[in-house]
């Protein structure tokens, strides 16, 4: 006959311990563990937290690095010295970004009164509207605006403390996007050096493997950076084109916000086209603000069944539940900096931990093989860069 007593947990005194069942004492084992880790998590973001004026920076040069490393990789091949390599590709990007954002200001500023003349429009508009449809006499309209005025010059103390906070936060926004400048040359030139003398903390039985790990991990960066930048473009040209086509104003400035926003996966495609939308509303019309959002829904299906599954499918390998999951948690924790590098850290920790979990301790040559091609193919997949090799 089979004997049922049930045999001790390892450390554990039979004594003290037997009347406690044997399934709450492994509840309470893995409770413990449980709020240890999310104890440290929470030190973590809390650290994040209040040193966001120096991560935020670095994050964001981690990623215009690894959108900027295949360049400086080609240019060494062809035997252009890394520094000289690292400038050309810096100045050019900085040249590209700054004659975008001139001719952006320069289209705002010349749309602008043909934009304010339609607003003026429109609201007449309304005001017909509500007066002969809606039949609310002009003394109530008037007084909505008095109400209005009034409610401005009693809050004008509140309204000048944000506007002193924003030129603070415009300081800090200057501050930061020199140190991305900064810490972006250093990841260029000497980001390698950098990663190897970071693995000199790590066990020497295991460094292998992490070194392999975080190259991976910079691997799918790189092809996340990429594919979002095409799938932005997409994005840009196809709904500028269609703004373009139904003569709503401001269409490079919206173009550059439909650009902007596809870098946040899901909800940035959303809010910028929202705000499409609603410009065309208030500029041509009701009928117009349909075209226009049939419009943006027909380029964020493409988007959602075309690009995303050949571009980001292949590259980052994330299901869309996780990536909404990720943009939400990153919102809530750190706001729109957090929504904008939820899933490249989901994608680089996606990554990394596979190929700790899924791999043998790999050959000191596979680590060089993966060195040398991780920016001349970033499209590829990560843990295929060295499968190939074996």
């Amino acid at each position: 006959m089979t004997d049922r007593r049930r045999s001790p947990l390892p450390g554990e005194d039979p004594a003290s311990t037997a009347a406690v069942p044997r399934g709450l004492r492994i509840a309470a084992a893995f409770a413990w563990r449980f709020l240890l880790v999310i104890a440290a998590l929470y030190v973590v973001v809390w650290l994040v937290g209040r040193l966001s004026v120096v991560v935020v920076p670095v994050s964001i040069a981690l990623l215009l690095s690894a959108l900027m490393a295949p360049a400086v990789s080609h240019l060494v091949t062809i035997r252009v010295p890394r520094g000289l390599a690292t400038a050309l590709v810096l100045v050019a990007g900085l040249a590209i970004l700054g004659g975008l954002l001139t001719f952006v200001i320069i289209q705002f500023t010349d749309g602008l009164p043909q934009l304010q003349t339609q607003l003026n429009s429109s609201l007449s508009q309304v005001r017909d509207w509500l007066v002969n449809d809606l039949h609310l006499r002009q003394e109530q309209i008037q007084q909505f605006i008095d109400n209005a005025i009034s409610y401005l010059q009693h809050n004008q103390a509140a309204i000048t403390t944000n506007a002193l906070t924003t030129a603070s936060t415009v300081g800090e926004i200057l501050t930061g996007f020199l140190l991305t400048l900064f810490v972006t040359i250093f990841f260029l030139a000497g980001g390698d050096r950098i990663w190897s003398f970071l693995m000199l903390g790590a066990p020497r039985p295991v460094r292998n493997r992490l070194d392999v790990a975080g190259r991976r991990g910079f691997a799918s960066l790189v092809a996340y950076v990429r594919a979002t930048a095409a799938v932005a473009v997409v994005d840009a040209v196809g709904i500028g084109i269609g703004l373009w086509i139904v003569r709503v104003p401001l269409v490079v400035p919206l173009a550059t916000l439909v650009f902007l926003g596809a870098f946040v996966p899901i909800l940035g495609a959303v809010v910028a086209g929202a705000v499409a939308v609603l410009v065309a509303l208030v500029t041509n019309g009701f009928v117009t603000a349909l075209i226009v959002l049939g419009i943006v829904i027909l380029v964020m299906q493409l988007e959602s069944h075309i690009l995303q599954p050949l571009l980001l499918g292949r590259a980052v390998k994330l299901h869309p539940l996780a990536v909404v999951l990720a943009i939400a948690t990153g919102l809530v924790v750190a706001g729109i900096a957090g929504a904008l590098l939820a899933v490249p850290l989901l994608a680089v920790l996606n990554s990394g931990i596979r190929s700790l979990l899924h791999e043998t301790d790999p050959h000191p040559e596979e680590v060089d093989v993966l060195h040398d091609q991780e920016a001349a193919a970033p499209n590829d997949d990560p843990e295929e860069v060295v499968e190939g090799q074996r």
